[in-house]
């Protein structure tokens, strides 16, 4: 048995603190139990923070990949303290690792250490499947390496199309494909009379029930398979996290688009839904649509 191991400075977001932590746990150490829960404890922290700062946008002026970065490497250490003070989580985690939990039973052969071999497995396997964000020190963290203006398009909408997924259920990627197909990856956003953006990303047009504000259009429509040139009235809004909420309750609550939700299990099937349902006129809609989810946008 191997000597008893300080865990509570080690971070959810360094690899060797997980590889050491998974050592012990191999080694059959009680203090991985310990360990394990502290490590979830701060990952569920980092997530509550990453959350709360999406749902207040990061679009300021003074806003950029390296603030971004920093701002996610102050996150890790606030997470990490705040979970070795502990909020409550990581108490009620050691208690159902010790009974066990993760395999509903306990084995009669308990180790000298105290934990039965069927508990230490399961903590492996809790261990082994964890995973950590690894910051580096000197460098940004990128996620995407291809042309600046899809990236940016991401960047930008990513945590709207996030927030929109959760209360769809339709996967985040898809919504961002939809937005870049409809404003040409924002270079063909709708504009007001001012020139200012209308935020519309999803070409949103003003319905007879639409309350807010609106801004006239040229646009494109397919009449029988004829492209013709018209001008419709669009709908305006103040920011993109209003205009993905309301792509968001067009989606959820209008019939017409239920079985968009219910086969939105890939991208062939989820544009294939949106023009069965009438979305767009354009009869090549749901090819174009499903190309730039599979071949544009990173995952």
């Amino acid at each position: 048995m191997i000597g008893r191991t300080d865990f509570t400075d080690k971070t959810a977001f360094d690899a060797k603190g997980l590889d050491e932590l998974k050592q012990s746990a191999r080694n059959n150490s009680p203090e991985a139990i310990k360990g394990a829960a502290q490590q979830f404890e701060a990952l569920f922290m980092n997530m509550m923070l990453k959350s709360m700062r999406q749902a207040g946008g990061q679009d300021g002026p003074f806003d950029s990949e390296q603030s971004r970065m920093y701002t996610s490497m102050l996150d890790q250490q606030l997470s990490q303290t705040m979970a070795k003070k502990g909020v409550g989580l990581a108490d009620v985690l050691v208690r159902q690792l010790s009974n066990n939990a993760m395999n509903q039973a306990l084995e009669a052969d308990t180790q000298t250490s105290g934990v039965s071999a069927s508990t230490m497995r399961g903590i492996n396997t809790y261990l082994d499947n964890l995973k950590f964000e690894q910051m580096p020190a000197n460098a940004p963290k990128t996620a995407y390496t291809g042309p600046n203006h899809i990236r940016e398009f991401q960047e930008k909408l990513t945590a709207h199309a996030e927030q929109a997924s959760q209360e769809t259920g339709i996967p985040a990627k898809f919504m961002l494909g939809q937005a870049a197909l409809e404003s040409g990856w924002g270079k063909r956003e709708i504009k007001t009379a001012d020139g200012s953006s209308s935020h519309n990303i999803f070409g949103m047009k003003a319905t007879r029930g639409w309350k807010g504000k609106t801004v006239d259009a040229v646009t494109t429509e397919y009449v029988n398979g004829v492209a013709q040139r018209k001008v419709e009235k669009f709908k305006a809004y103040d920011t993109y996290a209003d205009a993905f909420k309301d792509y968001a309750r067009l989606i959820t609550r209008n019939p017409r688009y239920e079985n968009v939700i219910a086969n939105a299990k890939d991208a062939t099937s989820f544009a294939q839904g949106l023009q069965k349902a009438g979305y767009a006129t354009d009869p090549e809609y749901a090819n174009k649509l499903t190309k730039i989810i599979k071949n544009s946008l990173s995952t």
